[in-house]
């Protein structure tokens, strides 16, 4: 069986090395030694200036909603994982969506002020697949209207926009560390600001709204993360780069095999740094499509539809709205196996499987 995707394991080893240290310290969470360590390896890593390890991606966002104080609508992407929608709802707010580019699949940021209205307090936008939005146009745009914007980074890991980590754009960004993704820590995720006393609030919403003993100082909720969580955090990042550069062969191995493919791939923004977190696909139809899937599970090949259906007409808490973008990309668009442990033979059997429908 060929899954869509596998977790990087590091040597089992080096992982029981530094748990000996959790042991003997009998120190499991609220933000440990390796906790403290990691945030301080992924600051040094991805060259930010506040960074904030938490429970996952998700919570992630709903720390930036609470700590921006936002209420009224948020604009944002129906092509997405869940999550950034759910998150906006959770939080009082109310999702408001603006389609997408059908090259990047990124929001269209040309689209968004005609969305503005006098409720709108911010921006909500995703770097699908790791490929930057537009965050020069949308940081305008927030700047004319005074708007707050939030990046959902989730699949961002290591990016970077014209010289500049992609978590230093926006008055948010948040990164998810799930065990899917390409640098992981099991369960986990990460908030990046650029803004100091933000960064301290962001601290205490993380810590049920305690300012010190006795103190609260925030509504707050529990987002920290475990030392066994930090632990393969720490052991992993070591491996990114070997990580990367194997990603990126991969990369190379299926585009090179689906040359002349009735598919395209999305446009990378240009300025931007490839992290290499999947292999998306855009198929010719929805036809084509659902044949390529029936194709490869008969070879036991798995792949996901990644994003579908489009949160703007699927979710059943929002009224149905359908964005002609989102709509027709999200029917036809396709991730196919992509993980470290993925061999060339086999990228090359999925190949050829594809290319025979």
């Amino acid at each position: 069986m060929i899954p869509v995707v596998k977790p990087f394991l590091p040597p089992m080893e080096e992982y029981q090395d530094i748990l000996k240290g959790v042991w003997a310290r009998q120190w499991l969470t609220n933000m440990g030694p390796l906790a403290t360590e990691l945030e301080e390896k992924l600051k040094d890593r991805l060259s930010v200036s506040n960074l904030l390890f938490v429970t996952n991606g998700t919570v992630a966002l709903q720390m930036a909603i609470k700590a921006l104080d936002l209420k009224g609508e948020v604009i944002t992407t129906p092509f997405s994982f869940v999550a950034t929608t759910s998150t906006i709802v959770w939080e009082g707010c109310k999702p408001v969506f603006v389609d997408i580019e059908p090259t990047t699949l990124t929001i269209d940021a040309s689209k968004i002020e005609e969305a503005i209205t006098e409720n709108t307090v911010a921006i909500l936008a995703t770097h699908v697949y790791g490929n930057p939005c537009d965050v020069e146009a949308i940081d305008n745009i927030a700047k004319k209207h005074n708007l707050k914007v939030i990046y959902d980074g989730a699949h961002a890991f290591g990016v970077e926009y014209k010289g500049r980590s992609i978590f230093e754009y926006g008055d948010i960004s948040t990164c998810s560390l799930h065990a899917t993704k390409l640098y992981h820590s099991i369960e986990g995720g990460f908030i990046v600001t650029k803004d100091k006393d933000l960064n301290t609030k962001l601290q205490r919403i993380r810590n049920f709204g305690i300012a010190g003993f006795d103190t609260f100082s925030d509504l707050g909720l529990n987002g920290k993360n475990s030392e066994m969580h930090a632990a393969m955090g720490i052991v992993n990042l070591k491996y990114i780069d070997a990580i990367h550069t194997k990603r990126k062969l991969l990369y190379e191995t299926y585009t090179e095999g689906l040359k002349g493919f009735a598919a395209v791939q999305p446009v990378w923004r240009e300025g931007a740094t490839m992290n290499y977190p999947y292999f998306p696909l855009v198929l010719e139809s929805e036809e084509l499509l659902l044949n390529v899937r029936e194709a490869l599970a008969k070879e036991d090949i798995h792949l996901r539809r990644y994003f579908y259906p489009s949160l703007a007409s699927a979710l059943p808490y929002l009224p149905k709205q359908l964005l002609e973008n989102t709509e027709d990309i999200a029917k036809r668009a396709v991730c196919l196996p992509f993980y470290y442990d993925l061999e060339e033979e086999e990228i090359n059997r999925i190949v050829s499987v594809i290319i025979n429908v």
